[in-house]
């Protein structure tokens, strides 16, 4: 397998988008060598965050692992988030892409011809239920992987938001230990990244021509809380919270849609205004001067949807790696 271990892991990023998994894993102390993704706007956005990575931008079944391992080395630790669109039940009834799903198929790829130590793979909840999964599970193991599965929020592990995601964590030499929270790391609520200083734009929220579904979301929010108290109105969402959250809980599910807006009262009736790029990078936990300016605002909002919460791989890293010697 690995040669000389090394207190910072070489690590390869597979389906690295904007880099959540890369940043968290080198606040762990990771060395980020390479990273692949097809999307132009990843590979710039990826550019402008971290020096010295090699960077593929292709599709990961494109591109050939004994290449990469010649030109960028040994690798210790391999990350990956293969694409969920045709996991996640946000997709609705639209038709499952079996190509995208089978995408978790390149982690065994390249595990076969890179052998790092440790796996660790993103997904959503519902990746459990492809009908491929215990094949892709049993696909590691006969790597030689020990494979713990985990379901990890990441509001446990301080990021103001309610994201629940899966986590598939795999060693070469033993069992991986259970990923715990601290239990110093208190949850974040949504009022921390509502930033009431900025130049933002607000609007009557009982304009003229609003959208009669918005007001009635709104109208639930009021009554519950009274007409005094700030909230948020979500959209494209069916988990039975009516349309909107208080500020006083962490964010809902952050996703590729613009889906927030920020409500609160005034001496002329409520106002609102859509949740912010820099707000929403906030919610996913990125820090302040994690680089996103590239593309339009939709696609910016796209990259964080798609995105991991760097503090959850952080933690994650963290853990496996623990009393790693040179």
């Amino acid at each position: 397998m690995i040669e000389k271990r090394s207190r910072a892991p070489r690590t390869f990023d597979l389906f690295a988008g904007v880099g959540g998994s890369s940043w968290g894993a080198q606040g762990a102390g990771a060395r980020i060598v390479g990273a692949v993704d097809s999307w132009r706007l990843a590979k710039e956005t990826y550019g402008d965050n971290f020096n010295g990575v090699r960077f593929y931008r292709r599709k990961c079944e494109w591109l050939d692992p004994k290449t990469v391992l010649r030109e960028i080395g040994r690798v210790e630790l391999l990350i990956a988030s293969p694409e969920c669109t045709s996991h996640t039940c946000a997709k609705g009834n639209a038709a499952r892409s079996d190509e995208s799903r089978e995408t978790a198929f390149q982690v065994t790829r390249f595990a076969r011809v890179m052998e790092p130590r440790w796996i660790v793979v993103e997904n959503v909840l519902h990746m459990q239920n492809w009908d491929r999964y215990e094949e892709w599970l049993e696909k590691l193991e006969r790597l030689g992987y020990s494979v713990r599965q985990q379901v990890l929020n990441a509001a446990d592990f301080g990021v103001p938001q309610s994201r629940k995601r899966l986590f598939v964590i795999c060693d070469s030499e033993r069992m991986p230990p259970e990923i715990v929270p601290s239990p110093r790391t208190p949850q974040r609520e949504a009022k921390h990244i509502v930033d009431l200083n900025g130049d933002y734009r607000f609007s009557a929220l009982r304009k003229r021509r609003q959208a009669a579904p918005t007001l009635e979301r709104a109208q639930r929010a009021i009554s519950a809380i009274g007409r005094r108290k700030p909230f948020l109105l979500v959209y494209y969402g069916t988990d039975g919270g009516g349309g909107w959250q208080g500020i006083d809980r962490p964010l809902r599910t952050v996703t590729t849609l613009d889906r927030f807006a920020y409500v609160r009262p005034t001496a002329n009736g409520h106002e609102m205004r859509m949740l912010q790029v820099p707000e929403l990078q906030k919610a996913m936990g990125f820090p302040a001067n994690y680089r996103l300016k590239r593309g339009t605002r939709r696609d910016r909002i796209k990259l964080l949807g798609n995105a991991v919460c760097p503090p959850v791989m952080e933690a994650i890293v963290r853990t496996i790696t623990m009393g790693l010697k040179g």
